[in-house]
């Protein structure tokens, strides 16, 4: 996802946008269409893995061995954990989109709501035993995780400081000696 913002280089050093810059980025992000199309994907995740782990999911974990149906249950509750984090992520910033929170309302929100770092709890061993269905319901978890950790890296991004003009510096030290307005 691509959203409007300041390139950042890297050669310079950088300064915190002011609390203002960083709300009007946040919400030219959220009203873009690249944030709808990541907003209906996230959506559409979180109902695929309801209906799985109610229906086919359920069944497949009835048919595991017991060490297998714990590592099931851990990570099908951490699949759970994970999107609930994330949609409530988007809520929120749908919410800023159609003018129903302000940028700085959902700050504080996300403040209490942090998209973790991805991370799998069990051994590669046991999760390669783990049913497709649920392996493929993580994965993608973690990819959209990865792309809303992104995006909130680019929507709180330092800007580049401004760089110093010595021209206009001396002209400002000339004005400043010579007592004249600018």
């Amino acid at each position: 996802m691509v959203c409007t913002r300041v390139k950042v280089n890297h050669t310079l050093p950088t300064r915190r946008l002011p609390i203002g810059a960083i709300l009007a980025t946040s919400a030219a992000c959220v009203k873009s269409d690249a944030f709808m199309v990541l907003f209906r994907e996230g959506m559409g995740l979180v109902e695929n893995t309801a209906a799985y782990l109610d229906g086919e999911g359920r069944t497949q974990s009835a048919a595991l061995p017991r060490e297998v149906a714990l590592s099931y249950a851990t990570e099908s509750m951490r699949l759970t954990t994970r999107l609930m984090q994330i949609a409530s992520w988007l809520l929120v910033q749908r919410a800023v989109a159609e003018g129903e929170m302000t940028a700085e309302q959902a700050r504080a929100e996300n403040a209490k709501v942090r998209i973790p770092e991805t991370g799998l709890s069990g051994t590669p061993a046991e999760l390669q035993r783990l049913p497709q269905g649920l392996s493929d319901l993580i994965a993608h978890s973690f990819r959209l995780q990865a792309r809303i950790r992104h995006l909130e890296g680019q929507m709180n991004a330092p800007a580049p400081a401004e760089k110093a003009n010595p021209v206009q510096d001396q002209l400002a030290s000339l004005h400043a000696r010579l007592g004249l307005a600018l």
